[in-house]
């Protein structure tokens, strides 16, 4: 199963050139996730690939910190600040980055999109029409 997630574009370059290694979330999925599609929020307003998933790790900030803070692409008092006042934290490993050809506009998907604010799951005619382009 495919969830979209919101990430900055700045974020989202990070993620392109390899830098930015995990995706911190303060809720994770309750359904069985393998890959990932990236929205990419405004002014780019585009969905811009996928990511399959390598790991989740669920522990303290502190913690997930301290494992991750090589390939975070944030800095500690960016994470620190996402991350106030949760006594634990998700942090989503990216096994394989794949860039689509030509970005998507998503309201050309769904006239009604709007942007999530956590995830949302894919279902499977949209993540077919997401393969095809």
């Amino acid at each position: 199963m495919k969830v979209l997630l919101s990430i900055k574009p700045e974020y989202v370059q990070k993620i392109i050139k390899g830098t930015k290694k995990y995706e911190y979330r303060k809720r994770i999925f309750k359904k069985n996730v393998d890959s990932v599609v990236i929205y990419s929020t405004m002014p780019e307003g585009k969905i811009i690939g996928e990511f399959t998933i390598d790991e989740i790790i669920m522990n303290s900030p502190k913690e997930i910190w301290n494992q991750t803070y090589l390939f975070s692409g944030i800095s500690k008092d960016l994470f620190l600040e996402y991350f106030s006042g949760h006594d634990e934290g998700f942090a989503i490993k990216i096994k394989e980055f794949i860039k689509y050809k030509e970005p998507i506009n998503p309201k050309q998907l769904d006239k009604n999109f709007v942007a999530p604010q956590s995830y949302r799951y894919i279902d499977d005619e949209t993540s077919l029409s997401l393969q095809e382009s």
